[in-house]
């Protein structure tokens, strides 16, 4: 028994310390990741690619490390025009930070010839150098987000040109958020800080890892910017996301701060790009795909202390992939498509769908039962909301529950996914996620779900891999 996912992005060994770019070209899935091989060593992109699903996942060579000076690399995005692709990095040194630019003409030959040796840098990688570093006062650019820019801020529907960029400058304790501008992904121009007018929904936080993805709201079929944003608060991540417009430096807000997951391990969510050539025009904007780190502690975590670590030798994955939509000014969240035929094919991982009745004081509620019997987890629908307990679970002893609210008019159904020490769950239709860490004694053998004298369990099906059935 492990606790290692089968179906997520994790390291081989070594702790993965957030997602750094995703890039979808139509058939392979290219996941960049912030990694360490050790505790004590720098910070590095690691690459790993997956065909046809994002399940199967295939460790290839570094892609970058760090270089004379710089002490760690932290995270960014990646980008792709025709056959290249585009890797925007924090570069970090022992007295500042800055964002630079490294090229991969084909990507494809990353994951030809793997080198056996753990510490190796793809030879197809060519750096750059600095793009974006100290200038009008701002200092310590970090965490970029690249994406197309609009050919016409006022008509959107004439699509895009020329790129922009999000990203995080200043101290770690009082960060602020900046806007620049491309022609061509290379030469940046820094347009200035990112003002947010109208009702935030938050106060007094610290906004970090700055993501932009643009959807249609399938309400009033107008093309919004979402703008994602982990708060640090407390020595706590809390990702969340607003919905609005931006246009130059200025985002002017509709829907405020909303958390993205209300599990106890998702932070730092990126974007997923995808080349021009594997994008269908006409459905541009209906959906986009996120993956988050599966940590609820993000940059001040000791992965050495994880229990993954100390028993395996490696520490966090990433989230499974999210087909993100709007609607209403509210994002939906749904496991993107594969995961049945993708656990059927595993070795033990898991799943439990279920719709049900529920009025508001009643309850559905789902035990995951390990290997020798105990409860390691519960998911209970009460109408209102969703929550996920693990303070049964030795290894999480006297862990808060995870609460998500729901409004009570949607159809009241869950999908639970299991896969090592990861726990995912999506209600109703998508309104709301949470993603948690959950150790198993063993793996999760058994779904047992119930139902209060008031509420009414419609359908339900546990699936488990086909090795497992026909045992």
């Amino acid at each position: 028994m492990t606790f290692r996912p089968e179906l997520h992005v994790t390291p081989e060994k070594g702790i993965l310390d957030a997602p750094a770019g995703a890039l979808y070209d139509g058939y392979s899935w290219h996941v960049f990741h912030q990694f360490r091989p050790t505790p004590e060593a720098g910070a590095r992109w690691a690459h790993q690619v997956s065909h046809g699903t994002p399940f199967s996942w295939e460790i290839c060579d570094d892609v970058l490390a760090p270089l004379t000076r710089e002490t760690r690399l932290r995270a960014g995005a990646v980008t792709a025009v025709g056959d290249e692709a585009a890797l925007y990095f924090t570069s970090v040194t022992a007295d500042s930070a800055s964002i630079h630019l490294a090229t991969i003409d084909d990507l494809d030959a990353t994951t030809e010839d793997v080198n056996d040796k753990g510490s190796s840098v793809d030879p197809h990688v060519h750096r750059a150098g600095e793009i974006l570093g100290d200038q009008d006062g701002f200092t310590r650019f970090r965490s970029p987000c690249v994406v197309p820019d609009w050919k016409l801020d006022d008509a959107r529907e004439d699509g895009h040109e020329g790129w922009i960029m999000l990203a995080v400058t200043g101290d770690s304790e009082a960060p602020r958020l900046v806007i620049a501008q491309s022609h061509n992904g290379r030469d940046w121009a820094l347009l200035g800080p990112l003002v947010i007018t109208g009702d935030m929904g938050i106060t007094d936080a610290r906004l970090v890892s700055p993501r932009i993805v643009r959807l249609r709201d399938e309400v009033d079929g107008e093309i919004y910017d979402v703008l994602i944003v982990t708060v640090e608060r407390d020595g706590i991540d809390i990702s969340g996301y607003l919905v609005g417009s931006l246009v130059g430096n200025e985002f002017a807000v509709t829907t405020p701060f909303t958390r993205i997951d209300y599990g106890h391990d998702f932070t730092r969510p990126r974007n997923t790009n995808r080349p021009s050539s594997a994008i269908d025009p006409d459905h541009r904007y209906d959906a986009a795909t996120l993956f988050g780190l599966m940590n609820g502690i993000g940059r001040l975590d000791d992965g050495s202390k994880h229990e993954s670590f100390i028993k395996e030798d490696w520490a966090n994955c990433l989230s499974l992939p999210r087909r993100v939509t709007l609607e209403g000014g509210q994002l939906y969240q749904t496991p993107i498509a594969g995961i049945p035929t993708a656990i059927m094919h595993s070795d033990a991982a898991s799943m439990w769908v279920g719709m049900g009745d529920v009025p508001t004081g009643e309850y559905l509620r789902v035990e995951l039962v390990d290997s020798i019997g105990q409860v390691a987890a519960v998911i209970t629908h009460r109408g209102d909301r969703l929550e996920l307990d693990r303070s049964m679970n030795a290894f999480h002893s006297g862990d808060p529950v995870a609460v998500a609210p729901l409004h009570e008019d949607d159809t009241d159904a869950v999908t639970i996914i299991v896969d090592g020490s990861t726990v995912e769950v999506f209600a109703d239709g998508g309104q709301a996620a949470m993603a948690s860490r959950v150790y198993f004694n063993g793996q999760c053998e058994e779904f047992v779900g119930t139902a209060s004298k008031g509420a009414t369990i419609l359908r339900e099906d546990s699936l488990f891999p086909e090795s497992k059935l026909g045992a």
